[in-house]
């Protein structure tokens, strides 16, 4: 089949949803599909490019906002972005539409799959809930868009029940319409040199607020571990100086290091290291870290906000806090620093579980769905 992957992010960006597409188009293509990514252009500028073997296109996806001047720039701008999607489909004649994380790149993937008739699928990862932005709290056209797409698509994915309740309850999803599709992992994935050593506590993720990194330093200091423990938090985002103030004011701030952005050999290194790993946020739609530490052999301590409670069993694989009760955090984060059968206990528990979570398997559930729809339509 010929299939459209449109998305909000794609590599070399980095970030859960681009992880997730970057892997599934990987997958597709080596199953004899024939895969494109259409992908925001952030620049607003067309461009075609090639990466790791799959043909992408950067797309432009001006829309309006509420002020004279946004309208403006939307009226100028609109018709080539319009065009550049139209022949972006003329061009590859895609059999599925698939939508990854929706946003502008939804909006006009849903309108290019009605005029064309072209089978439209739409996964959420989350992005009604986890986004500092607040873009469905704050933009009615955002709203409607998707709730229009939602009505529209022949299929509709999540990648746990709390994002697919989120759609019901706001984006009238109709009840059971959706399917749980899980992330996934490269189990093989290489591992590099950390950039720290000795016992740490580790974290990764974009550096902003929903992602509780600002409570795990919180905790970290109330956990008050023996002194030569650190606390380790790759990424980078607009928090970072804020979350360095914290550590300074907590009296943490000579054992929490923020090395900034780290590639993936980077992020297998610094978690197979780590005493535990922790997956501190306010809201998680599922938590590829989670995932990350298992493979690492690290013992995982999970938020309780959202997708994680889902598959991390309590006690077994992994400790579920919520990380607001930054007392609990530190309660957990010291236990696994002191108690070695124990870290070691859930640390294995985890390596076995993660096995359950490919991108193969991933793959093959989209997979049944292309199958399904293309049935159903059988003149495409």
């Amino acid at each position: 089949m010929r299939i459209a992957l449109a998305t909000s992010s794609y590599a070399p960006y980095v970030g859960g949803v681009e992880e997730h597409v970057r892997n599934v188009a990987r997958e597709l293509s080596a199953r004899g599909h024939d895969v494109v990514v259409w992908t925001v252009a952030r620049d607003g500028r067309a461009a075609s490019r090639e990466y790791e073997d799959i043909d992408v296109r950067d797309l432009p996806t001006p829309l309006p906002a509420r002020n004279a001047r946004s309208l403006l720039h939307f009226a100028l701008r609109a018709p080539a972005a319009w065009l550049r999607w139209r022949r972006a489909w003329r061009s590859f004649h895609p059999d599925i539409i698939h939508v990854h994380c929706f946003g502008p790149n939804g909006t006009y993937a849903r309108i290019l799959a009605r005029r064309t008739g072209t089978p439209l699928i739409v996964t959420s990862h989350g992005e009604t809930l986890a986004d500092d932005n607040g873009l469905f709290h704050d933009s009615r056209l955002a709203r409607e868009s998707l709730t229009a797409a939602l009505r529209e698509a022949v299929a509709v994915t999540g990648c746990s029940q709390v994002v697919l309740d989120d759609l019901n309850d706001r984006f009238a999803l109709p009840p059971g319409q959706g399917v749980i599709v899980p992330n996934g992992i490269d189990l093989d994935e290489p591992i590099g040199a950390a950039p720290t050593t000795g016992r740490y506590i580790a974290a990764v993720g974009r550096l902003q607020k929903m992602k509780g990194f600002d409570l795990l330093i919180q905790g970290f200091a109330e956990a008050a571990c023996a002194p030569d423990v650190h606390l380790v938090i790759g990424g980078d985002g607009p928090e970072r100086e804020a979350l360095l103030a914290i550590a300074y004011e907590a009296g943490v701030a000579d054992r929490v290091h923020l090395p900034g952005q780290l590639d993936r050999p980077q992020v297998a290194g610094l978690l197979s290291n780590a005493l535990a790993v922790v997956v501190p946020s306010r809201f998680e739609a599922f938590g590829i870290a989670a995932l990350e530490a298992w493979r690492a052999g690290a013992a995982l301590i999970a938020t309780t906000r959202g997708g994680p409670p889902e598959f991390v069993r309590d006690g077994r694989d992994g400790l579920l806090v919520d990380p607001a009760d930054t007392s609990s955090l530190a309660a957990a984060i010291r236990s696994l620093v002191t108690d070695v059968a124990t870290r070691s206990s859930l640390a294995g528990a985890g390596a076995e579980r993660v096995r359950q979570f490919t991108w193969s398997n991933a793959t093959d559930a989209y997979d049944a769905l292309y199958q399904r729809v293309t049935v159903d339509a059988p003149g495409r």
